[in-house]
């Protein structure tokens, strides 16, 4: 054997050392001392539509790659398993395919576990180094399954006509290319997970993924941050957060999307003012407040206070294109779930705006006296100046004094999708449960009195014997 062909086969023996050295990594995979609890989150949520936002080195590549190779081989620990699975890994561009999204899935993946590698460029031999085109892999169910890597610049086009079991989306793709690789996992109610750090700032991802614009139960997100990986040292974090500008701190270290310059309620932390829902006590419990729509949305609110004057927003009715009836009747069915207290006469309690108080020519009562007949009280006497009322709303979120249950959902995406116009008005639109809300910050928030104690007879004599001495010292 020549020096050279030694050579060549030491080298060679040193990859496949290295990649046994690797072959582990599954096995290990936040199962040892340290555990990232946000990958574990991940993968345990059973949306069919998942996304990380995360910062750079914050653990939310190997999410996907992990979550491919569990899919592929049928051993997913949280969901239901396939004996042939197929699915795509789509990156944006062939070159970060190899150096990302196919190096994280090669590293968690034994070099028994493939069947095939099937090249675009490059060698079989060596797929790390090249291009791969899909890999076939042993389930264990017996069947094989199919990885196949795709980029967003082949176009549209390349997108089309398969059927899928799953779609990994290794940073953020055009939307016309989420929407083809949506219908692919349809018929079989196929799974969606994007992970991502958001450096363009509110694209379509922030609007129907973040903000969920179209309410879909599916679609789930996590942030992830550089503090959240238990890998990375504080020291490191620290440097690098130094070396960043403000909207790129935002983007690369915590995964947020950048908030462009307009919006009216930056004070707004859904890490601070959003909370689960516990019981509210029977002594908090306030009333609603209504923003009243048929066409547009009609906003119901629940609002609790408690003893310190903090608001609670406890549950809400949203809802468009139903008349009041509908509408009625859903807000005293939540209100009974809830066992939300009514008045004398059994009616729910609670605020509207004024315009509901207006008769039109059309109609005999108005939209206050149709709701008082299906069993709601509700006051048009509310403060509606909207500037003062957003100021109101912003001094309750600056000192945490207005808390959102989690259940909430149409009021926070509101709060976050809110924005000034190029005028001194915030554009008239995703409103209505802001609206409801601020009628209510304007008129209502006061905290509830506490119940008064019956003294003891020690108390009342002491009391007397306090006031006596005090009347003998003055004429002292």
């Amino acid at each position: 054997m020549s020096e050279k062909q030694l050579i060549s086969r030491i080298l060679a023996i040193e990859r496949e050392q290295k990649k046994r050295s690797v072959s582990g990594r599954l096995k290990e995979y936040n199962t040892g001392g340290k555990v990232h609890e946000k990958q574990m989150a991940f993968h345990r949520c059973l949306k069919r539509n998942r996304w990380v936002f995360g910062g750079n080195r914050s653990g939310k590549t190997e999410c996907g790659a992990v979550e491919a190779v569990w899919a592929a081989r049928g051993i997913h620990p949280y969901r239901k398993n396939r004996k042939n699975s197929e699915g795509w890994v789509v990156s944006l561009s062939y070159e970060v395919q190899r150096d990302v999204a196919q190096a994280k899935v090669l590293s968690y993946l034994k070099p028994e576990w493939i069947a095939d590698v099937v090249m675009l460029q490059g060698r079989k031999g060596a797929p790390e180094q090249g291009i791969i085109d899909y890999l076939l892999i042993r389930n264990v169910f017996g069947g094989l399954s199919r990885i196949t890597f795709k980029s967003c610049d082949q176009g549209r086009e390349k997108f089309q006509g398969a059927s899928l079991d799953w779609v990994w989306f290794d940073e953020e793709p055009p939307y016309d290319v989420y929407e083809e690789c949506r219908m692919r996992v349809l018929d079989r109610k196929g799974d969606i997970w994007g992970t991502m750090t958001p450096l363009k700032g509110l694209t379509w991802v922030y609007e129907k993924i973040f903000l969920n614009s179209g309410s879909d139960p599916e679609v789930w997100h996590i942030h992830m941050e550089w503090a959240d990986n238990p890998w990375l040292d504080k020291e490191e974090i620290e440097a690098l957060s130094g070396a960043l500008d403000k909207d790129s701190l935002e983007s690369r270290r915590f995964g947020r999307f950048a908030e462009a310059e307009g919006a009216v309620y930056p004070e707004f932390d859904q890490n601070v003012h959003v909370i689960p829902p516990f019981d509210i006590p029977a002594q908090w419990q306030d009333c609603v407040s209504i923003d009243p729509g048929l066409n547009n949305p009609l906003a119901c609110l629940f609002f609790a206070v408690d003893w310190d004057g903090n608001v609670y927003v406890t549950a809400e009715w949203y809802a468009k294109g139903r008349d009041i009836d509908y509408h009625a009747r859903h807000i005293l069915d939540l209100a009974d779930k809830l066992n939300w207290h009514r008045d004398g006469a059994g009616r729910l309690a609670g605020y509207i705006d004024s315009a509901a108080n207006q008769r039109t020519l059309a109609s005999e009562k108005n939209v206050t006296e149709l709701f008082y007949e299906r069993g709601l009280s509700l006051s048009p006497k509310v403060c509606k100046d909207v500037f003062t009322g957003i100021a109101r709303v912003k001094s309750y979120l600056l000192t945490g004094r207005l808390k959102i249950f989690s259940t909430c959902v149409n009021l926070i995406r509101e709060f976050k999708s809110y924005w000034w116009s190029e005028g001194d008005n915030p554009v008239k639109k995703d409103d209505h449960a802001l609206d409801a809300l601020r009628y209510y910050i304007m008129t209502r928030p006061e905290p509830p009195r506490l119940p008064e104690r019956r003294r003891t007879m020690i108390e009342l004599d002491k009391e007397r014997l306090v006031k006596f001495n005090h009347i003998r010292g003055r004429h002292i």
